[in-house]
């Protein structure tokens, strides 16, 4: 099962809807064994996840998480699935991904 994370500054509206689109363009790309969270930029616990979606803005707040081995990849439109769903293709975590 891939663990995924979708974090921003308050961790509430902002990071459920990115949790959404995030959630659709997986599955799209044909992950469907997967297991989103989101949650704020202070509180979360990156340790259990394989994979990272947070706003460019931040993308500096998980150098730390990208060292330790997990994908982390920012997102410059949250509201765009494409985005999401581009990022990952173009990511070349895509295939590694599906194996979780």
């Amino acid at each position: 099962m891939l663990k995924v994370l979708v974090a921003c500054a308050n961790g509430a509206g902002t990071s459920l809807m990115m949790k959404e689109k995030a959630q659709m363009a997986l599955i799209t790309l044909g992950i469907n064994d997967l297991h989103i969270d989101h949650c704020d930029l202070h509180s979360c616990k990156i340790d259990d996840y394989d994979l990272i979606f947070c706003p460019v803005a931040f993308i500096d707040d998980f150098k730390h998480a990208e060292e330790k081995g997990i994908k982390v990849i920012a997102i410059k439109n949250i509201l765009s699935q494409d985005e999401f769903k581009q990022k990952l293709e173009s990511s070349g975590y895509l295939e590694e991904l599906k194996k979780k």
